[in-house]
């Protein structure tokens, strides 16, 4: 069997963010609730 690599936590941020660049609905999730927060913020 094969040893797996670890990777780096920097390489573990750029894959989730690549990820998320192409899942439009978790962006907009992501966004909604960052707007909710900001909103709230405010208040």
């Amino acid at each position: 069997m094969r040893k797996s690599r670890k990777r780096s936590f920097e390489e573990l941020v750029l894959e989730n963010k690549e990820q998320l660049l192409k899942d439009q609905e978790a962006l907009e999730r992501i966004e909604e609730r960052w707007e909710q927060r900001m909103l709230k913020k405010l208040d």
